[in-house]
């Protein structure tokens, strides 16, 4: 069951389902060059908000092996994809002028697409020096993202593109991560499934 917090911004509601914090396991699954890479490991998400139209994403993966040995972490914001205007907040620490916009259900529908859904923009960013930009889409408890940039310092890897699904499947956020990266063309790379904390 989905709840929807009472302090929750407008637009944010098409996100709700993915608000709390997320842990289970996965599998990763890729190959690079010559080498078959094939780990199960283990994740936590976190999905929060500070009262801003965007959610705050945080997530944590380490191998699950005897060491916990630490795999990943990325850090983002997820928002519902529309023109900014006035009475928007920014760019920098600018406040917004005026009255702010989409404030109310009636008006968030405004925003659905002609497929159904909510345009998405996502910002994920590695600390190994890749950032990525998504677009997409959320139409009810499923999002697909594929990335509109990648990002990368002089020092990262070679990471090129990449898409992400994720679903809510009997009360469980199940994702699918593809990425282009260190030669390859766009393939399955890792998928995991993941119950709400308490």
């Amino acid at each position: 069951m989905i709840e929807i917090p009472t302090d929750l911004p407008a637009e944010l509601v098409p996100l709700s389902w993915l608000i709390g914090v997320w842990e289970g396991s996965g599998v990763l699954d890729y190959t690079a060059g010559d080498e078959h890479v094939q780990h199960e490991f283990g994740q936590r998400i976190s999905f929060s908000h500070d009262g801003l139209p965007y959610l705050n994403y945080n997530s944590y993966s380490w191998l699950l092996d005897d060491a916990r040995t630490p795999l990943v972490a990325e850090t983002g914001y997820w928002r519902l994809g529309r023109l900014l205007i006035e009475g928007d907040p920014g760019p920098a620490m600018l406040p917004g002028v005026g009255a702010r916009p989409f404030t109310t259900a009636q008006s968030v529908e405004a925003l659905r697409n002609s497929a159904g859904g909510f345009d998405l923009e996502v910002a994920i960013v590695h600390p190994d020096g890749v950032s990525e930009i998504y677009l997409g889409q959320v139409k009810g408890p499923r999002i697909d993202l594929a990335t509109d940039a990648v990002m990368r310092t002089a020092s990262a890897k070679e990471y090129a593109a990449a898409t992400r699904l994720y679903g809510l499947v009997e009360n469980h956020l199940l994702w699918a991560w593809d990425i282009a990266a260190l030669g390859q063309e766009l393939s399955s790379h890792a998928s995991g499934r993941l119950a709400k904390a308490e």
